[in-house]
């Protein structure tokens, strides 16, 4: 069977829809027209899904709704949409917004459901963990891994800790004109190996064993940190005691 050729209602000429090809500002409404202007200069649909990539059935529909719409089926139609009218007021995302800046209800965090559950009292009807979760996004929270905090430290005790480690820098510095005094941190952790068992074939019924002698090897890590500017220093030695240490921070200095 020969592809037969779409009548293109007269909407627009030939010379038209050529010109809405050229000047199109969008990739889509280019797209749309340069369909239509091949259809209507007399070439099949075959040719035509050809050069643009579009399937004949994609063409065909496309047709069909500027034969009944003219050229207001041309382009991204998602720009007549209205788009979704927010469920809550200004005033009720206000409240929503100073909630989730505290304590959920429950006293843990909050979460998509949790702000569905939230919207679902104010509401008067159920909001879904999914639009919870928009919410979330809307008002530009983000999911962060919370930096640990013990439960017992004191901001007070910490800010006069930091009061005093100034005041010693400074003090230390005035003593020592010609040094550059920095603060570093430093700690050691031990670090090591130990055997795997990987997985093996064996017949229904049987255990598999392997005979090893345990070992381990293990290093300790020497490390030290400048808060200020990030820069590491670090050894790595076979074991610990006052001398190796001493030697570390000889060679640190």
């Amino acid at each position: 069977l020969m592809p037969k050729r779409l009548t293109i209602s007269p909407h627009l000429t030939i010379d038209e829809l050529e010109q809405g090809y050229r000047q199109a500002k969008t990739v889509t409404e280019r797209s749309h027209y340069q369909i239509l202007w091949l259809l209507a200069k007399g070439n099949k649909s075959e040719e035509v899904a050809a050069v643009t990539g579009y399937s004949r059935s994609w063409i065909y529909e496309l047709v069909r709704s500027y034969n009944h719409l003219g050229n207001e089926a041309l382009g991204d139609l998602r720009r007549h949409n209205r788009g979704a009218l927010p469920k809550l007021d200004d005033v009720q995302q206000a409240h929503l917004l100073q909630g989730i800046r505290g304590v959920a209800p429950d006293g843990g965090l909050w979460n998509g459901r949790k702000v569905a559950d939230y919207l679902s009292q104010v509401l008067g009807k159920p909001v879904s963990r999914q639009q919870g979760w928009k919410y979330l996004k809307q008002m530009e929270f983000r999911l962060r891994v919370r930096s640990p905090q013990h439960q017992h430290s004191d901001e007070h005790e910490q800010e006069v800790w930091k009061k005093k480690l100034r005041d010693e820098v400074n003090r230390v510095q005035m003593q020592y004109h010609d040094a550059d005094v920095e603060i570093w941190c430093q700690d050691q952790h031990r670090i090591g190996l130990q055997p795997v068992m990987g997985r093996v074939w064996v017949e229904l019924g049987e255990t598999a064993i392997a005979r090893v002698n345990w070992k381990r090897e293990w290093l300790w890590l020497y490390a030290f940190v400048q808060p200020h500017s990030g820069e590491t220093y670090w050894w790595l030695l076979p074991y610990v005691n006052t001398e190796l240490f001493n030697r570390v921070l000889k060679d640190k200095a």
